[in-house]
């Protein structure tokens, strides 16, 4: 009896082995792709490793450089070089470490495994390895887990940051300008026994922007001025005289301008003007180092084609840029917008269309049309081109065309020319008269004279003339005035520059019996 209880119990353990043997899931054979598929790795060991785990205090203790843990750490390190002076860095030697400090150790350890097999290099890691890395792993599994954790929150974080992130602002800035005048010449323009006053004239002007931000793709700009250059025609009687900068306030604080600008899209732009908007303000300039009244041409004429001057006050233009190479833009000023007697579309007033074409890196050019209702008055050219027909006509109509071109010949020396013409028509005079004015400039600039960022610029040029009136034969310019000018602007730091200029009038108002004018400046500017 005892003999068959004895065979029967032998029979039992047999068939419990064999089931069991028939559970053991074999080596998958498989290439490794990473140190993730260490968990497919004997699995079924892994498992029953992992079951049998059990958690007491002894979780809690630290690691000591002679427990099995830190042996089979240091053993990856130096095989694998997975860590730079573990001993140091972790503080190894003499102490013991908490299960946080060495996971710490073994993460890094498994982010150098898995990029060897990354780089295709999994040939280099042995089964042995796989097989000590997944044991702790489990073991560790707890204090990994924190560190994943902690990467994915890092790496959220990170994008937070790169998101572009905009909240609205106001920056101020401000531009002041001194500058000592001096003018020469036997008399004024126009006249026969008044001399020129020939004293030094020292004037400034400051500009307070404050600048803001809605939506990080859109600016509004608010500017107060104060200034007293005056108008050099009272001096010499003639407009071609006039400054750049020039405008007399009594150096009272007033509000300049309102502008506010919005991108409709990656190519195109809207600009508004509450006040202070000009036509030339709403198309691209081809030849900036000239256009700017506090760093480009001394003179008024200098600064940009005369057509470009017909009107200022409240306005909108639309920019468009058709391509790389091309920009179509849209503008519309009004003098009177604020007159409720008037309103935006009444006179004085002006449009703009310009096509501006880059057809390569160094070559640029511009063609321009105005259309303006009573704004003759450029501010540049003789007083017949204001007022072509003596006074006589309360409806005078425009239609401009001009060019301009710009070729950067090398870093240095870069060269531009523009022309301008004027058909002006007098609306309620019954001869229906009409007149033509003209005006030209070349223009030649040499970059980085003398110090980086600074320029010389020199303009040839005639300012606006009446070549043809309909009117009559007296109300036309009969002989040619000729500006040149020549000035320097030196960029003594990002925030001042210096800029000495002189500009000769010969033939002043178009008529040869007037002497030359000289006017002489020194513009001081700061900018902050």
């Amino acid at each position: 009896m005892n003999n068959l209880s004895c065979l029967l119990k032998i029979i039992l353990i047999g068939l419990i082995i064999s089931c069991s043997l028939k559970n053991i899931t074999q080596v998958n054979a498989a290439p490794i792709q990473s140190v993730s598929d260490i968990d497919n790795f004997n699995q079924s060991n892994s498992d029953n490793y992992a079951l049998n785990q059990i958690n007491s205090v002894s979780r809690l203790s630290d690691i000591s450089v002679d427990s099995w843990k830190f042996q089979t750490l240091q053993a990856l390190v130096e095989k694998y070089n997975c860590m730079n002076r573990l001993s140091e860095d972790m503080a190894f030697s003499d102490q013991r470490l908490n299960r946080y400090q060495f996971a710490a150790g073994l993460n890094t350890c498994i982010v150098s495994i898995n990029k060897l097999i990354i780089n295709e290099k999994s040939n280099l890691i042995d089964r042995e390895s796989l097989t000590e890395i997944q044991r702790l792993k489990t073991e560790f599994s707890a204090e990994l887990k924190i560190f994943d954790n902690r990467v994915n929150l890092l790496e959220t974080n990170i994008n937070t940051l790169k998101t572009p992130q905009f909240l609205p602002h106001i920056e101020l800035e401000g531009e002041i300008i001194f500058a000592v005048t001096g003018l020469a010449g036997r008399q004024k323009a126009k006249t026969t026994n008044k001399p020129i006053n020939d004293n030094l004239i020292f004037s400034n002007r400051v500009r307070l922007s404050l600048e803001s931000s809605f939506t990080g793709k859109d600016k509004l700009q608010v500017r107060l001025q104060g200034r007293n250059t005056p108008e050099l025609e009272d001096a010499t009687g003639t407009k071609m005289a006039n400054l750049g900068f020039d405008g007399d306030d009594d150096n009272e604080v007033e509000l300049d301008e309102i502008k506010y600008r919005l991108a409709l899209g990656k190519e195109t732009r809207i600009t508004l003007y509450g006040l202070g908007g000009g036509l030339g303000d709403l198309v691209p300039s081809i030849n900036p180092l000239f256009s700017g009244s506090g760093d480009g041409s001394i003179s008024t004429f200098g600064r940009e084609n005369p057509i470009r001057r017909q009107g200022g006050g409240v306005g909108v233009g639309i920019s468009h840029n058709l391509n790389d190479a091309a920009n179509f833009s849209l503008g519309y000023i009004a003098s009177n917008a604020a007159n409720s007697e008037r309103g935006i579309f009444a006179s004085p007033n002006g449009a703009i269309a310009q096509l501006t074409l880059e057809p390569t890196k160094t070559t640029a050019l511009s063609f321009t049309y105005v259309y303006s209702r009573n704004n003759l008055n450029t501010g540049t050219g003789s007083e017949l081109t204001s007022d072509p027909f003596d006074d006589q006509a309360n409806t005078i109509t425009a239609n401009s065309f001009g060019a301009e071109a710009a070729w950067q010949l090398n870093p240095t020396i870069a060269l531009g020319g523009r022309v301008g013409f004027i058909h002006a028509k007098a609306e309620d005079l019954p001869t229906d008269a009409n007149a033509m004015i003209s005006t030209w400039a070349m223009l030649l600039s040499l970059r980085d004279i003398g110090k980086k960022g600074s320029f010389a610029g020199f303009v040839v040029g005639q300012p606006p003339k009446v070549t043809y009136n309909s009117f009559g034969g007296i109300f036309k310019d009969k002989d040619t005035s000729l500006h040149l000018e020549a000035f320097y602007h030196f960029q003594i730091t990002d925030n001042l520059a210096i800029t000495p200029g002189l500009f000769v009038i010969t033939s002043p108002e178009h008529d040869d019996s007037n002497d030359s004018i000289y006017v002489g400046t020194v513009r001081t500017t700061f900018n902050f």
